[in-house]
């Protein structure tokens, strides 16, 4: 195992460093502690070829690039105060109202304008018998983007020679407030040779949250056993996708209202024969096929972005979670810990 620390750019006058984490087997993670973002994963294939299957930029510039901007698709990054959208950028929370930011039409989405994922966070690196780690340490502010509190938050993400990328998610508010934190790397197993649609996919979850058209979840839960959504058994997406008329967005409930640690999904892509297990403590996955990402995104390399280019396997709380009664901690009270562990495990 081994880490390597090097410059990434320069944000209001302060260094922003990438950190790479690599194993033996070639699997090289790299971070940077703006916005604790994955920047890149570099995999082999089948025939040994090392290669990046994870949408990103190799500077701070990209991040700001004014297609990546007005196109904002997350890439990347770790999301907060609260993931995904809330209806009408507002709750209410021990009698009182908090207002959001409404950066997504009437709804705020991950975080608001200056969500977790556009903060500088300290970092420091870790090096121990179960792999290589860096940990994120990051003060947020009480009403920072509308949200009460302030919250201590810790993300460490750590490699292992057993090829996983363990996302560990820490957190404790001095009041109660809401929280659901998650990672937004859009993978491709083929490495950007081709589009997502034919990767397959394997969810297992017979049921997802309905969305309402502002695309806030209502709190409703339907069954999609026998739809065209449903992918207990692994389908080709691209044939869901026709199935559908439409890419995924799809917010599928976990059967795992205790939190407990369980594989939620599992993709594959016969052309590279890489594969990725995506296993939680959360309640809810969001398989995202990137159906609004800007063809007009590259990475500096030429490394081709866009529409159905790049899957998410968003990890996290119930989206709209704060307005939802039946939502499973939604809101962690003033003294309590947030934690959650997301695994991503490549195989080829």
């Amino acid at each position: 195992m081994s880490i390597h620390i090097s410059d990434f750019g320069t944000l209001d006058g302060e260094v922003i460093k990438e950190y790479a984490l690599k194993n033996a087997n070639g699997v090289e993670v790299k971070i940077t502690n703006y916005g604790a973002t994955v920047t890149t994963i570099k995999v082999p294939d089948s025939k040994g070829n090392i290669e990046n299957i994870a949408c990103g930029f190799d500077t701070l510039d990209g991040y700001f690039a004014k297609d990546y901007v007005e196109n904002a698709p997350y890439f990347g990054g770790t999301v907060g105060r609260y993931c995904s959208q809330i209806k009408d950028a507002k709750f209410t929370l021990n009698g009182k109202e908090y207002q959001l930011a409404g950066n997504c039409g009437p709804n705020n989405l991950h975080g608001g304008a200056v969500g977790f994922d556009k903060k500088i966070w300290s970092a420091e690196t870790i090096e121990n018998s179960n792999g290589s780690s860096v940990k994120f340490n990051l003060k947020s502010k009480d009403l920072e983007e509308g949200f009460p509190g302030n919250v201590d938050v810790v993300v460490t993400f750590t490699l292992t020679e057993n090829n996983e990328l363990n996302i560990d998610y820490v957190a404790t508010p001095d009041e109660d407030t809401p929280l659901s934190l998650t990672n937004h790397t859009y993978f491709n197993l083929n490495a950007f040779n081709s589009n997502v649609e034919c990767h397959e996919a394997q969810v297992n979850a017979s049921k997802r949250l309905m969305l309402d058209d502002t695309g806030a979840a209502t709190g409703d839960v339907v069954n999609v056993e026998g739809a065209a959504d449903d992918m207990q058994q692994s389908k080709k997406i691209g044939d869901a996708h026709k199935e559908m008329g439409d890419g995924f967005e799809n917010f599928y409930v976990l059967d795992n209202e205790k939190l407990d640690f369980v594989e939620a999904a599992k993709i594959t892509c016969p052309d590279s024969g890489r594969s990725l297990t995506v296993s939680t403590s959360e309640p809810v996955m969001l398989l995202y096929t990137g159906k609004y990402t800007s063809d007009a995104i590259k990475r500096e390399n030429g490394e081709q972005y866009g529409k159905y280019r790049g899957f998410c396997c968003e990890t996290h709380r119930y989206p709209n979670g704060p307005n939802i009664e039946s939502s499973p901690k939604s809101i962690t009270k003033a003294g309590e810990t947030f934690k959650s562990r997301t695994q991503f495990k490549f195989n080829w």
